[in-house]
């Protein structure tokens, strides 16, 4: 079979499966949002606080912070799978916890992929404010905290970026995933790695099929975080 001839039957199973309300691809595309969605969520949560910190803040070491933080925006997600699972291994330091090829797990390490990507462009996004609107806030009377809640309000537009560059990244990712995951039916699957599971097994069309639901939830979560950048700067 050709590859347009793939590609076509690629099409034609992704629909039958959508149109269809496939129980099992339903699993598999619940489970990728859930896990990346949390993933961001945690990273933004710890992620922001840092940037702005590292954006504002001088201090002793600053620079070998910022530099690692630079360094993890392209850490390769093997290593990071790498890392989680002696991490969670049984002979690892959190071994007792019985989390490897859990959810759990799979969360963990996409939280420690997109945190850096957070950091970074946090970090940058406060550095490039001018620095007179700093002094501008503090001398209107606002505390420590009003000033970085005012910051991160005047940068929404490249937190949006950090936030749909995180969400790209661990959405899409498949090795560290796959490795602290398992690739578990029913448990640890997701697009990603069934996407992988299909093609080794000869499965091109519902592999296609997988790869059309992912790039079609990838450009309209991205889609929509464009809009709500355009809304937020108008």
């Amino acid at each position: 079979m050709g590859a347009l001839a793939q590609v076509g039957q690629g099409v034609r199973e992704a629909v039958r499966l959508l149109a269809a309300l496939d129980p099992e691809l339903g699993r598999i595309l619940w489970l990728s949002l859930w896990v990346s969605s949390l993933a961001v969520v945690i990273a933004l949560a710890l992620g922001v606080p840092a940037g702005v910190f590292l954006g504002l803040r001088r201090f002793p070491g600053r620079a070998l912070v910022a530099t690692l933080v630079n360094a993890g925006m392209g850490l390769p997600p093997v290593v990071v799978g790498l890392f989680v699972f002696l991490l969670l291994a049984r002979s690892g330091p959190l071994g007792d916890s019985e989390l490897l090829y859990t959810p759990a797990a799979m969360v963990l390490a996409q939280t420690v992929i997109a945190l850096p990507l957070v950091i970074g462009v946090t970090m940058a996004a406060i550095q490039d404010l001018d620095a007179e609107l700093r002094l501008q806030i503090l001398a209107l009377g606002a505390s420590r905290w009003q000033l970085y809640w005012k910051l991160v309000s005047e940068a929404r537009a490249s937190l949006l970026a950090a936030l749909a560059a995180a969400f790209g990244a661990v959405i899409s990712e498949v090795g560290a995933v796959m490795m602290v995951g398992g690739n578990l039916r029913g448990e640890t699957r997701v697009m990603t790695t069934a996407i992988v599971l299909e093609t080794r097994q000869g499965n091109f069309a519902l592999a296609l099929a997988l790869s059309l639901v992912l790039l079609t939830l990838a450009v309209v979560i991205n889609a929509a975080f464009t809009l709500l950048q355009r809304s937020r700067r108008r």
